[in-house]
C-alpha cells in the first residue's frame, strides 16, 4: 500500500528519470532513458494468459437485475464467452474492413463483444451512448454510422436504443441483449454466447499482426468535428507495457477497479479496462455517474467493493467529495485498500486536490493517499506521461513514458507539445487530409496542448500543463489569454459553487466568464453568487494580475451544458468552443452594457441563478 517509503521503493515505482535534448531552433525534447521492454502481440494475448493461469479469478462484474447482487465472470468464463461470440461473428461473415459498432454503456455483454471482435482480427468501435440514448435528434448518429459503415451494430436494449436507429440507411446486422424482438430483423445476443467455438477462432487469432486495427474511437470533438481514430494492437499493448514499467507494483498486485468511465473514450477503455485485462485484475462496472441521482450508486459500489485503484475525471471527484467529507466511516471504507487516486481528461482544480488530501488524512492518517495523473489523448493510446512520484498539488502531468519522445515547440507565448513513439496512432480512418495535418514534418503528432518544465534544470521533475493552444485567444491589446490555466484557477476559487467556466473576450479589450453552477451552487441565492463573483474578480485584480488574467464581468447561465449541441461530453467536461458558438447571445449580453444580470468587478449589476439542475438535460 501507499506508505512513506513507497515512493522510494524501486520495486514499486520506477524512479523519475528524464533526458532533455535541445535543438538549434529553440525547441527541445524529453524522453525516458529506459528502453521499452517487449509487449504483447495483441489484446487477446492478455485474455488467453489469464484464462490459462488464473481461470477462477474474477475478471468482470456488473449489478444483476435485482440491483442487489453482482453478475460475475471469472477469466475462464470470460474466455469461453469471447470464444463463442467470436465464432458467431465468423459465422456471420463479418469482414475485416467493416467494424462492429457498440452503442450502449459499459456492461459485460459490451465487453464480451468488444473482446470477441478483437480476438479474431476484426475492429470494435464503441460509440458514446449520448449519440443514441440521450440525444433527441439521431441525425448525428446516422452520419457517424454512415462514416463507419459497420457490419454489425449492437446495443443493450432495443427499446432504449432501437428508436435512434430507425430511419438509418446503414446495411448492418442489428443485435440487442434485450427486447430484440421489438426491432424488425434484429438478433438477440444470448444465442451468440451459446455458439460452439471451432478451431477457426484461434486460427484467426494467430493471424493477427501488431499493426492490425484493434478498435476505432471517436475524438471528443472538443476542437471540431469528431474524427475516427485508428487504434492498433501495437499501440494499446505497448502503452500498457509503458505503464507497467513505471507502476511496477502492478506486476505483483492485481488491480481492483470500480469504474464508470465509458469505453467509448480512451481513458475508460484503453487506460483502465486494458490495465485490468493486462494484469489479470478485476473490474466492477459502475452503473453510477458523476451526476445528481447517479453519484449515489457510485458511492454504494465503492463502499461495497473497496477498490485498490480509483480512476476518475475532476468532475467525478467534485461529486464524490461531499459524501466522503460528510461521512468519515464511508471515507475510511472506500479508501481502505486504495493505493492511489488518479485523475485525467481535464485539469483538476487545486481546491479539489486539497479536499481529497484532507479526506484521506482523516480516513487513513497512517498512510498518505497518492494523488496522481497522466496526460495523453485518444491518438496516443492514451498515456504519454505519468507522474510516478509524490506530487505537491495539481498541475504537473508527469514525465514521458518509456518508448515516447515529447517535443516542446515555441508557439506564441507558450510551448506547444508534440509526441512521437510506438503508441502514437497511424492516422484517422479514411481521412488522409486530417491525418497529414495531425503530424509535423518530423513525424511528431500535434496534440494541441501546451506545457512547460516544472524545473528547467531538472526535467525529471515533470511537465506542467499549460492549456490547449487552440483555446487561447488575444485581447485587442494583443495580449494572449491562457484559457486552460485561468479556467482552472477560477473554478477552484469559486468552489463549490461553480461546475465549470467558459472564458470569453475573444477580440475584445477585457475578459468575461460564463459560469455553469454546480449541484451545490444551483440552489444558492443570488446574493451569495453576487458576493462570490465579486470577491473572486477583486482578488485577481488586487493580486496585480494584468488584463489577460483578470475577468471583470461574469454571467451565471440558467441552462446547463447541452450534450446534443456538443457543449459537454459524457465524461463531464465542457467544450469551450461549442459553448461560445451556441451561446453567442449570452456572450454579447455579458460584454454589453446595462444588463442587470451581469456582475461587474466594480460592483454594478446583479445575478440570477435558476434551479436549472432540476432539468433533465444534465448528461448522466
Amino acid at each position: 500500500m501507499t506508505t512513506p517509503g513507497f515512493f522510494e521503493d524501486e520495486s514499486q515505482l520506477a524512479p523519475p528519470r528524464t533526458v532533455r535534448i535541445d535543438f538549434d531552433d529553440g525547441s527541445f525534447a524529453l524522453r525516458s532513458p529506459v528502453a521499452l521492454k517487449p509487449y504483447a502481440r495483441c489484446i487477446g494475448e492478455w485474455l488467453e494468459r489469464w484464462a490459462r493461469e488464473t481461470p477462477d479469478a474474477l475478471a468482470l462484474a456488473e449489478r444483476d437485475d435485482s440491483g442487489e447482487g453482482w453478475r460475475k465472470l471469472d477469466y475462464q468464463a470470460l474466455r469461453r464467452a469471447v470464444g463463442a461470440v467470436a465464432q458467431s461473428l465468423l459465422d456471420m461473415g463479418i469482414a475485416k474492413h467493416r467494424p462492429v459498432v457498440i452503442l450502449s454503456d459499459n456492461a459485460i455483454d459490451h465487453a464480451v463483444l468488444m473482446l470477441a471482435t478483437m480476438h479474431i482480427g476484426r475492429t470494435a468501435c464503441s460509440l458514446s451512448s449520448a449519440y443514441s440514448r440521450m440525444a433527441k435528434d439521431p441525425t448525428r448518429l446516422h452520419g457517424i454510422l454512415r462514416t463507419l459503415d459497420p457490419a454489425l451494430i449492437y446495443a443493450s436494449d432495443a427499446k432504449v436504443y432501437g428508436p435512434a436507429l430507425s430511419g438509418c440507411d446503414v446495411d448492418a446486422v442489428k443485435v440487442f441483449s434485450r427486447h430484440a424482438d421489438t426491432h424488425t430483423g434484429a438478433l438477440p445476443f444470448d444465442p451468440l454466447m451459446q455458439t460452439e467455438e471451432t478451431p477457426a477462432v484461434m486460427q484467426a487469432f494467430e493471424a493477427i499482426l501488431p499493426d492490425d486495427h484493434a478498435k476505432y474511437l471517436l475524438t471528443s470533438g472538443s476542437t471540431g468535428k469528431p474524427k475516427v481514430v485508428i487504434n492498433t494492437h501495437r499501440m494499446l499493448c505497448a502503452n500498457q507495457q509503458m505503464m507497467a514499467q513505471t507502476w511496477r507494483f502492478l506486476d505483483e498486485e492485481k488491480p481492483v477497479l470500480v469504474d464508470w468511465l465509458p469505453w467509448s473514450h480512451t481513458f475508460g477503455a484503453n487506460h483502465n479496462f486494458n490495465m485490468v485485462l493486462c494484469h489479470g485484475g478485476a473490474l466492477y462496472i459502475d452503473e453510477g455517474r458523476p451526476a445528481p441521482g447517479l453519484i449515489e450508486k457510485t458511492v454504494r459500489n465503492l463502499r461495497e467493493v473497496r477498490p485498490t485503484l480509483l480512476f476518475n475525471v475532476p468532475r467525478g471527484y467534485d461529486m464524490l467529495l461531499p459524501f466522503l467529507e460528510a461521512d468519515d466511516a464511508l471515507a475510511a471504507e472506500v479508501m481502505s485498500r486504495l493505493r492511489l487516486a488518479f485523475y485525467a481528461a481535464a485539469a483538476l482544480a487545486p481546491s479539489t486536490w486539497q479536499r481529497l488530501e484532507a479526506v484521506a488524512r482523516r480516513a487513513r492518517p497512517e498512510r498518505p493517499l497518492w494523488l496522481t495523473t497522466s496526460w495523453g489523448a485518444t491518438e496516443t493510446s492514451p498515456a504519454i506521461t505519468t507522474a510516478h512520484w509524490r506530487l505537491d498539488g495539481a498541475g504537473c502531468i508527469g514525465a514521458p513514458l518509456p518508448g515516447l519522445e515529447l517535443k516542446f515547440v515555441p508557439n506564441g507565448d507558450k510551448l506547444e507539445m508534440r509526441v512521437k513513439g510506438v503508441s502514437v496512432f497511424p492516422g484517422y480512418r479514411n481521412a488522409p487530409r486530417e491525418t497529414s495535418a495531425a503530424f509535423d514534418d518530423e513525424g511528431y503528432y500535434r496534440i494541441g496542448d501546451a506545457g512547460f518544465l516544472a524545473d528547467t534544470q531538472r526535467p525529471e521533475r515533470g511537465v506542467m500543463f499549460h492549456g490547449r493552444v487552440a483555446e487561447d485567444f488575444k485581447l485587442t491589446s494583443g495580449t494572449w489569454v491562457s484559457v486552460g490555466t485561468l479556467r482552472v484557477d477560477l473554478v477552484s476559487r469559486l468552489a463549490p459553487l461553480a461546475q465549470d467556466i467558459v472564458i470569453t473576450g475573444h477580440d475584445r479589450d477585457e475578459i468575461g466568464m460564463l459560469v455553469f453552477p454546480s449541484p451545490q451552487g444551483g440552489s444558492r441565492p443570488r446574493e451569495e453568487w453576487h458576493a462570490a463573483l465579486q470577491r473572486v474578480m477583486r482578488e485577481l485584480r488586487d493580486a496585480g494580475g494584468g488584463s489577460s488574467q483578470c475577468p471583470v464581468r461574469a454571467l451565471v447561465l440558467s441552462a446547463p451544458p447541452d450534450i446534443d449541441a456538443g457543449e459537454i461530453t459524457d465524461k463531464g467536461y465542457v467544450n469551450q468552443r461549442a459553448v461560445l458558438a451556441r451561446r453567442a447571445p449570452e456572450v454579447e449580453r455579458l460584454h454589453g452594457a446595462g444588463d442587470p444580470e451581469v456582475v461587474r468587478v466594480d460592483g454594478r449589476g446583479a445575478v440570477r441563478v435558476d434551479r436549472w439542475l432540476e432539468s433533465k438535460k444534465i448528461a448522466s
